[in-house]
């Protein structure tokens, strides 16, 4: 399917109780960040709208929680299968709002696909317990149940697989939601909401409002009464926010938020393994991801070999819009993005940091920046302390273990880590010592819908996918009754 179909196929209204509403605040403009061309124009929600997606999301909520978990579990197996039929079209429309190679939007389109086959199978297996009580005077039983109406934030950097990680969980525990895209890439979520409705969803199940006054838009959502959980995707800075709107109700949570991935190559380690690893870690997705690796740490007798591999990989990777054959670096999401880039750049430089590959803005239309090696990188300097999002590479030197496992953690977020060593009791131990939700051991990449996803610190609470992703939606209810023998 060409560009022009495909984006005239996107609905652009809001999609409440089933139906396709224009918005009351006009509309939204989606621009190709490759190109800085408007691709799109969507409804934007006002505050009215954002009340009228959750009152559809209640009306919905008891016969949806009422729906057999097998029947749920069949709705979500059916989507999977559709977006497997559609997977070219979500993958280029991604590729279209987002600006990721086609090849990565694919491997996307894969991940995301992921969590609506694995909740499909979870829908059945939620389970309780029945016991004696200790004392033998009755009998426990602990039952689960859906939490209720949720509302989802997602972020932009990936549009599918955000959305299916919080939806799928949340429709195979029984919950009805509201989900409110990022504004910068709404129109995946908006074809992905017309492919669950294909699938069967019942109307009022899953509601998406696309706005540009996000905070304004969702303050009262957060705030009514009936709302019972929030699952966010995004910043720190933003999460913290939210959570203390959601302690007004003391809802639910499940907050992902920012980290700063330590990336540690020990001397020990398979280099060849080892710089596979950081091309994945670090440049996927073009960098921006929560899971990139955002700190080189090398054991100094092997920094300069793994510096120079790294260098001339990155040398040899192409530039250019992601639709383009043979693309391996999209374009940043916004010129924010590249200002950040440049500016932790040039914060390490100024410190005495080395530049071996790109280093500059690419000119032309839209926001491009040069894949990036960068080493000898001070202690202090910025680009160690802050998520770049970019396409930065930035290496540090180490001696001993010790110094490694300090470095890494010297951070406020815990979301990721990566070490790379042949030494099997090295390895555990640094599972142990370092103070991540995940680790890749000698590999690149982390994120699987069958594993739970998720960070300590200010990385955030809860986790995603995996066993305990469905139980985010779930709530515990004990019942204890009398000893049927004694009655």
């Amino acid at each position: 399917m060409d560009e022009k179909t495909l984006l005239e196929r996107v609905p652009d209204g809001l999609y409440i109780g089933g139906e396709w509403l224009p918005g009351s605040n006009g509309t939204l403009k989606v621009f190709d960040p490759a190109t800085g061309d408007l691709i799109r124009e969507i409804a934007d929600a006002s505050v009215e709208d954002g009340k009228r997606a959750l009152d559809a999301a209640v009306a919905a909520a008891d016969d949806w929680a009422a729906t057999p978990p097998r029947t749920r579990g069949e709705i979500l197996r059916r989507a999977f299968d559709l977006l497997q039929e559609r997977r070219d079209e979500f993958a280029l429309l991604m590729t279209l709002e987002m600006g990721k190679p086609l090849a990565e939007s694919n491997g996307e389109v894969t991940y995301g696909g992921e969590f609506l086959r694995w909740f499909s199978e979870e829908a059945v297996r939620i389970a309780g317990r029945y016991a004696t009580n200790p004392e033998g005077t009755g009998r426990m039983i602990v039952s689960q149940h859906p939490v209720g109406p949720c509302f989802l934030i997602t972020p932009w950097n990936f549009p599918l697989a955000m959305a299916t990680r919080k939806i799928a969980p949340a429709l195979a525990a029984g919950c009805t939601v509201v989900v409110k895209p990022a504004e910068l890439t709404p129109l995946t979520t908006l074809y992905f909401a017309r492919l669950l409705a294909d699938a069967g969803l019942p109307a009022g199940v899953l509601n998406v409002i696309t706005t540009s006054t996000s905070g304004k838009v969702s303050a009262p959502i957060i705030a009514d009464p009936r709302l019972r959980k929030l699952s966010f995707t995004g910043s720190t800075e933003v999460g913290r926010k939210l959570l203390q709107q959601a302690s007004e109700n003391v809802l639910r949570t499940s907050m992902e938020f920012g980290g700063n991935a330590p990336f540690v190559v020990f001397d020990d380690a398979d280099l060849d393994r080892a710089v596979d690893g950081a091309m994945l870690a670090k440049f996927r997705n073009i960098g921006e991801a929560c899971t990139a690796a955002n700190r080189f740490i090398v054991h100094e007798d092997v920094a300069d070999e793994f510096a120079r591999r790294v260098a001339d990989r990155v040398k040899a990777m192409k530039i250019g819009r992601g639709t383009e054959e043979g693309v391996t670096i999209g374009p940043l999401i916004n010129e924010d993005a590249v200002e950040k880039a440049a500016e932790l750049l040039e914060d390490a430089v100024s410190r005495g940091a080395l530049v071996l590959a790109g280093g500059s803005r690419v000119s032309g239309p839209g926001t491009f920046f040069e894949p990036t090696v960068v080493t000898d990188v001070r202690a202090g300097s910025e680009i160690l302390r802050q998520e770049i999002f970019g396409p930065v590479l930035s290496i540090v030197r180490f001696r001993d273990e010790d110094e490694a496992v300090r470095i890494a953690n010297d951070t406020e977020f815990g979301l990721v880590s990566y070490v790379f060593t042949k030494d099997l009791a090295r390895g555990q131990r640094m599972i142990e010592r370092l103070q991540t939700g995940m680790m890749g051991l000698n590999v690149g990449v982390v994120s699987n819908a069958a594993a739970p996803f998720g960070g300590v610190k200010q990385s955030g609470l809860g986790r995603e996918g995996g066993l305990e992703g469905i139980h985010e939606y779930l709530s515990t209810k004990y019942t204890l009754t009398p000893d049927p023998f004694s009655v």
